[in-house]
């Protein structure tokens, strides 16, 4: 049980986003350069975060990604649930799940595995892109900020 690479990657370019929301649309170069993630691979996560609805794409030279609805609304659990389908220590308490183990009805550890899958699925719910950025604001965090020019005349 973890956090893929996929999760992790997709949650970074949310959080930019978010702190970018209100504004013009953000490229995939721009979130790859401050993220240090591959643009192909970037593109391959926001692709499927735009088919679930979480990023629009807006198209031409001042084009890019921007979140579809506001920070405050789209919590980290959405983003791992698209990108990984969620978090489950063992397959028995995944609800997708089509395999039946033969202990099913049997196994008293499975309750175990359900409580852990709930808190982590409470955790993930309980933080949104809103959370992440006014945390990075108290931890002196400001990603904002593209440059700081100086001109001496």
């Amino acid at each position: 049980m973890g956090i893929s690479t996929k999760s992790t990657y997709g949650i970074r370019a949310m959080f930019e986003l978010a702190l970018h929301h209100g504004r013009n649309p953000i490229s995939v170069s721009y979130i790859s350069g401050r993220e240090s993630i591959s643009i192909p691979y970037l593109e391959q996560l926001l692709s499927k975060l735009r088919r679930n609805g979480l990023v629009r794409s807006v198209r031409g030279p001042k084009g890019g990604y921007i979140l579809s609805k506001k920070p405050k609304d789209i919590t980290v659990g959405d983003i791992v649930r698209i990108l990984d389908g969620g978090i489950t220590p063992v397959h028995c308490v995944n609800s997708n799940n089509k395999k039946n183990c033969k202990m099913i009805d049997k196994c008293v550890t499975k309750t175990v595995w359900k409580k852990l899958k709930n808190a982590v699925d409470e955790t993930l719910d309980s933080v949104s892109l809103k959370d992440l950025c006014s945390d990075a604001k108290k931890m002196g965090i400001d990603k904002t900020v593209e440059h700081k020019y100086m001109f001496h005349i």
